[in-house]
């Protein structure tokens, strides 16, 4: 990821609008930043979210609040609680794709 060029900018999260996105199960509300290629996401994820696709795209992810299990296409499974991250790049290992039983609230840079 090369961060594009721009301005110094500060992010009031509450001011922008949440989008609801559906999951297989439960749904995701993305509130979302996007400077030219960059996409700079707070997501939260309701109990019971289970993503519908598996994801190719590279992300740096912080876990706010809550759990959030990532599992891996080729069977590997990750949990990850308040303080964790991920990092990945666009197609740098097996599709990967989120659940959580209880609600997770996340930090998304890709």
């Amino acid at each position: 990821m090369k961060l594009p060029t721009s301005p110094f900018t500060v992010t009031d999260w509450s001011r922008i609008e949440a989008t609801t996105h559906p999951g297989e199960s439960g749904e995701a509300k993305w509130r979302t930043l996007n400077i030219g290629d960059l996409r700079v996401r707070m997501v939260e994820y309701s109990p019971g979210y289970l993503a519908d696709h598996w994801c190719d795209r590279g992300h740096v992810l912080y876990v706010l609040q809550g759990e959030l299990d990532s599992e891996l296409r080729d069977g590997r499974k990750f949990k990850l609680t308040a303080g964790m991250s991920y990092q990945v790049s666009d197609f740098g290992d097996a599709a990967h794709r989120s659940s959580t039983a209880t609600g997770a609230t996340l930090f998304i840079v890709d």
